[in-house]
């Protein structure tokens, strides 16, 4: 049944809609493995997709289906409505995310957004709401990638460095004005260590929406780049010899109005509650990595240096670790959080929260002791190891569901039996003279 507050969110989104001029409407979902999917309808059928959503063949969706069982539908949320600000010509263009369901209304188990939603469901049955903040890095280049061709950077710049306004500064503007006119609060935004790669943080929020606006976030960074002569790409690791690129994500438990991760007499503000919340992140690192770093390319960015964590560690200075402690504002009791630094910029959010989520709240349900000095796990050293490191995972298999978890699983050993077979441009390099 249609809440209130739901039924007051459609009426905004029809009467906005004719005020605005909107003549396209574009319902928005993400396949399993973290690729935007798009079906653009008229005005006039918004109401009944309100209503009874609008059907699609699923098994054409990577992970969604098999074929016996394809039928499905995509329900609009009014809670996610937002005018796509780069289509400002009349007649504009509007966007939804929607829930994907089956016939019979009950939720989809293939769909990334339910995944995540039963998670938080749980944790809201412990008294709990999760918020997120991610730190998304990416990549400029000169150009659109060619194949057998290094790709150019737009700059020369390290870190924090003030490049000319033609390439990073102007479009670090133009993306975060987008962003902001779509409703996406951005915290900082600057060129990080490698050429051509910049950050931009997103401000605060509860998961769900956080996962949403990261889908949205990829989207605008590569409309943006189009538009100025350039190619924005969230490829974890693109170079040997420079960092590449990840999404640390702070992340935090509040119980009502009440960081339920702060303690004003424990080392770092760190309550029992956040302890238990990184010890079940450092033992479930492992199983939950095929779900965080999900490419071949991820492992080169998590074993390639540049502060990227290779064990399943934490601590308060140090870069390297896996989960990390900011301390950038001591006592205050909202700042209190904890940094989970393994994912991707090219993770399925949906997905990588989920999983991220289920571990620390796992710890926190059972009690895990976090220890101050313990022997570092490593991470898995590829995408092998990790499809290993989750095919007993009883923890994953319950958090994404039978479904999703065996495509997953499915998927990524074709992934990497294609990987192993292929010759690389290093042995060529390396062996064709000499051998």
């Amino acid at each position: 049944m249609t809440s209130p507050d739901h039924g007051k969110q459609e009426e905004f989104v029809l009467r906005t809609l004719e005020e605005r001029n909107i003549r396209f409407v574009r319902l928005w979902f993400t396949d399993v493995l973290g690729f935007l999917k798009s079906v653009a309808i008229a005005p006039a059928e918004l109401q009944n997709a309100f209503d009874e959503g609008i059907g699609f063949d699923g098994s054409a969706i990577e992970g969604f289906a098999r074929d016996t069982e394809s039928d499905m539908l995509a329900v609009p949320d009014p809670a996610t409505f937002s005018v796509l600000p780069w289509r400002t010509e009349a007649p504009g263009a509007a966007r939804m995310f929607c829930d994907i369901v089956m016939p019979d209304g009950t939720p989809s188990p293939s769909d990334p957004r339910n995944v995540l939603r039963k998670t938080l469901s749980k944790a809201a049955e412990m008294g709990y709401t999760c918020y997120t903040h991610p730190e998304i890095e990416f990549f400029l280049f000169q150009e659109a990638p060619q194949r057998g061709k290094e790709p150019i950077p737009v700059d020369a710049g390290g870190y924090f460095d003030h490049t000319p306004a033609v390439v990073g500064q102007d479009f670090r503007r133009q993306a975060i004005t987008l962003l902001e006119a779509m409703g996406i609060s951005v915290e900082f935004s600057h060129h990080e260590g490698a050429p051509g790669q910049q950050e931009i943080d997103l401000r605060y929020a509860d998961a769900l929406s956080t996962a949403d606006n990261i889908m949205t976030f990829r989207h605008v960074v590569k409309e943006v780049a189009l538009d100025q002569g350039c190619h924005a790409s969230f490829m974890p690791k693109p170079f040997t010899d420079h960092p590449g690129s990840g999404m640390h994500t702070h992340v935090s438990l509040f119980e009502g109005e009440e960081n339920a991760f702060y303690d004003p007499n424990a080392q770092y503000n760190l309550s029992k509650v956040g302890r238990s919340f990184i010890a079940g992140l450092l033992t479930h690192a492992g199983e939950i990595s095929l779900i965080t770093n999900q490419w071949v390319n991820s492992y080169k960015r998590l074993h390639g240096g540049g502060e990227a964590p290779t064990f399943a560690n934490w601590g308060q200075g140090n870069r390297d670790a896996l989960v990390r402690v900011p301390m950038y504002k001591p006592n205050k009791e909202n700042s209190t959080r904890v940094e989970f630094r393994s994912p991707d910029s090219a993770c399925n959010p949906y997905l990588a929260y989920a999983v991220m989520l289920a571990a620390g709240l796992k710890g926190v349900a059972q009690g895990y002791e976090l220890k101050d000095e313990s022997k570092p796990v490593p991470l898995p050293a590829n995408l092998s190891e990790a499809i290993v490191a989750m095919e007993s995972s009883a923890l994953v298999r319950e958090t994404l569901g039978e479904h999703v978890f065996e495509y997953v699983l499915r998927n990524k050993r074709a992934e990497w039996q294609d990987y192993r077979r292929q010759v690389s441009a290093y042995e060529l390099d390396r062996y064709l003279p000499i051998l």
